[in-house]
């Protein structure tokens, strides 16, 4: 039975932490909060943009 021993190491991997379970679904919370900030600030700062040269 030679033919059925196959390179296991090859088709093994590792999940680091934050990759899978709880941490990926903690992760994914935490990269949508920022973005959401990080979207209303930018939309902010235009905004602030349009208002100053639409005045002068």
């Amino acid at each position: 039975m030679f033919w059925s021993k196959k390179d296991k190491e090859k088709n093994r991997y590792y999940l680091l932490p934050g990759q899978g379970g709880r941490n990926l679904l903690r992760k994914r919370r935490v990269i949508l909060r920022w973005s959401i900030v990080a979207g209303i600030i930018v939309s902010a700062v235009v905004a602030c943009l349009f208002y100053a040269m639409n005045r002068y």
